[in-house]
């Protein structure tokens, strides 16, 4: 019987299944694989699991352990990325770009820097593109995603009060039907989830939501006179969904 771990590569990353080959490993060990990118470090996550061979044949084999040249470029890698995001955030603001940066990933290798980012729409940002491959040399890739795996890399709690279950637990996102938020009585409507950027009128005045505390039931709200108010919905005389505020 072969046996096989998961090993992740970012943190809250999505795990992926390598088989062990000869090496003994343990949760918690950093090895070197090689993927359809390249080469990769990861962390294993989990220990050993014995498989049939004949159903995972095709499944790739750590290709060695990692050593402490491979855990020091992996820490010149993470204080790149954190650069990597502040220029290209600070070269979204200048040209004013209706994109959201939500991180950034840089290759084991160096050979790529991944942008990440959310959008209603699409985004022109071949002029970005060019900021950032003179500043850094390298290629460049810029990945539009959904607000689901948005939260999944930035964390966050929930309305239960634990850590969001996609942040933790969950490697893949499944479809959501309609069938399922009728059953939790969910708004089928994803606008009327959160009632942040919405105008509405308090007992103090009008103003916009700028910010909801969930476990506490209450919303700050930005008031046009100036100012900022906590609170909660009851406090809310109306509201004005179709005319928010930029």
């Amino acid at each position: 019987m072969s046996k096989v771990v998961s090993i992740s590569f970012r943190q809250n990353g999505p795990t992926y299944f390598f088989a062990t080959g000869h090496f003994v490993l343990r949760k918690g060990d950093w090895v070197i694989v090689k993927t359809e990118q390249g080469v990769g470090l990861g962390e294993v996550v989990t220990s050993p699991v014995a498989i049939n061979p004949e159903i995972h044949r095709d499944l790739k084999k750590v290709f060695r352990m990692a050593n402490k040249e491979d855990l020091g470029q992996h820490e010149k890698n993470l204080e790149l990325e954190k650069m990597a995001f502040d220029f290209c955030l600070e070269r979204i603001t200048a040209r004013n770009m209706k994109m959201k940066l939500v991180t950034t990933e840089v290759l084991f290798d160096g050979s790529k820097i991944i942008f990440y980012y959310t959008a209603d729409g699409r985004v022109d940002f071949r002029e970005l593109v060019k900021d950032l491959v003179a500043k850094f040399r390298t290629r460049i890739e810029m990945r539009q995603i959904g607000v689901r795996h948005e939260a999944k890399m930035v964390g966050g709690l929930g309305c239960c009060g634990r850590e969001l279950c996609c942040a933790t637990f969950l490697c893949s996102f499944d479809p959501i039907s309609v069938k399922m938020a009728k059953e939790q009585n969910l708004s089928l409507n994803p606008s009327k989830i959160s009632k942040i950027g919405k105008r509405v009128m308090t007992k103090s005045g009008p103003g916009k939501v700028i910010r909801q505390n969930i476990m506490a039931h209450t919303s700050t709200v930005s008031l046009a006179e100036g100012g900022e108010i906590d609170i909660g919905i009851e406090d809310i005389v109306s509201t004005n969904p179709d005319n928010d505020l930029s």
